[in-house]
């Protein structure tokens, strides 16, 4: 369930991604690049949109906060599926961020309402294993639609689907807000505890290295379809590269899964980190070596996607752990900061698209060195620590629960 809510909002992005040509010529956009915006106005709305629904979830609960943003989603989406310009468009794509933006950060903070430690890197692992599905199918999907009907149906679909997720939510989840938690709405109240979040030096390292890493997936996203379709000539073999690169994700987060609580979630992403710069490395040599095609960018940039499954989940539970008592105002802080980093650096790397993977290769590999930095800084320069001990995390269930 937390899932598949969470996969609403991937859905905005990735199954636009094959109708960004088609939207282009629709809405006559002369610069080829501007295309992107469709993709890059989301994802910066969608940053500033994550600052709110923690602390509102904080003070009125999980589930009403989350109702909301199911209505908000679906009226927007059929609001851009309506639009008759591309200033219309973007400014709705905008809106349907911000109202998806409580579907992205609460399912963590429901998560750390019932689970700590490495228990809840493990957890976050399993709920990224189904929600890759959405990012794997979700540019077949908008080739399917594509094939029978035009790109507005692309998003009359999302507001079907968001229905249905919204009663499956309805029906089955339990408010999982520990009354003892419950945070006032007051200006006060939510600065200090954003302040609270953002000065906690254990957890701020891995908040800006997940931002920098979210930069780096962003630019792949902003480019993606440029790059693959067009430069190296994929076609309309795009959705299905796109999605056998996804899976290796899903893949990385389910073997995940089993291993972080038996090494522990520092120890995992520290070692992934240092693989991901090493292959970024190899993959800016042979950006620039001048003879790079498909079949040399897709396994090294697969490589990386799939080591970025072992470090969002488990720096994510790692910079959540410290916020039991604000998990929603952190979890909103945290997203934020790794939305808005994310998809100004994406948006950039984007922009500067030269017709070659050059601008991506560097993106990867500065992000990953900015990362380790980070993680240094809260580590106090140790990596592979581990600080949970193997069965100290435990569910919280029955009256801790309510």
């Amino acid at each position: 369930m937390m899932a598949m809510t969470m996969a609403l909002q991937a859905l905005c992005i990735d199954a636009m991604l094959p109708a960004l040509g088609e939207i282009a010529r629709d809405l006559k956009i002369a610069d080829p690049n501007s295309r992107q915006l469709v993709i890059g106005v989301f994802l910066f709305a969608a940053a500033f949109g994550s600052l709110l629904p923690g602390a509102l979830a904080d003070r009125f609960g999980r589930r009403p906060v989350l109702m909301c943003a199911f209505a908000g989603y679906g009226i927007l989406s059929i609001g851009c599926a309506l639009a008759t310009s591309f200033p219309m468009l973007l400014v709705l794509r905008a809106l349907q961020a911000l109202a998806s933006a409580a579907l992205a950060t609460l399912p963590s903070a429901i998560i750390r309402d019932r689970f700590g430690g490495d228990r809840m890197a493990r957890m976050m692992s399993t709920i990224s294993v189904v929600f890759m599905f959405v990012p794997m199918i979700a540019p077949s999907y908008g080739q399917a639609v594509l094939l029978v009907a035009g790109w507005r149906w692309i998003f009359g679909g999302m507001a079907v689907m968001a229905a249905i997720v919204a009663a499956w939510v309805y029906s089955r989840l339990p408010e999982t807000l520990d009354p003892r938690f419950r945070q006032p709405v007051a200006i006060g109240a939510i600065a200090a505890n954003m302040a609270e979040a953002a000065s906690n030096r254990a957890a701020l390292g891995y908040v800006v290295g997940g931002a920098m890493l979210a930069g780096a997936m962003f630019t792949y996203l902003n480019s993606a379809q440029q790059l693959i379709a067009e430069q190296f000539g994929a076609g309309e073999s795009f959705p299905l590269i796109f999605a056998l690169l996804a899976a290796g994700l899903a893949v990385a987060n389910f073997s995940n899964a089993r291993i972080v609580e038996r090494f522990g979630a520092r120890r995992v992403s520290h070692a992934a980190l240092i693989a991901y710069i090493v292959v970024s490395l190899v993959q800016v040599w042979q950006a620039f070596g001048g003879k790079e095609d498909l079949w040399h960018f897709i396994p090294l940039m697969g490589a990386n996607i799939c080591l970025m499954g072992f470090l969002g989940a488990n720096f994510g539970s790692i910079a959540l752990q410290p916020f039991a008592r604000i998990a929603g105002a952190a979890s909103s802080f945290q997203a934020f900061s790794r939305m808005v980093v994310g998809s100004l650096l994406g948006g950039l790397g984007g922009q500067v698209y030269d017709g070659t993977a050059r601008p991506l290769a560097l993106a990867l590999l500065g992000c990953g060195l900015v990362s380790l930095a980070a993680v240094l800084y809260s580590e106090h320069g140790r990596l592979f620590r581990r600080l949970t001990p193997p069965g100290m995390a435990r569910p919280v269930t029955g009256p801790e629960l309510n």
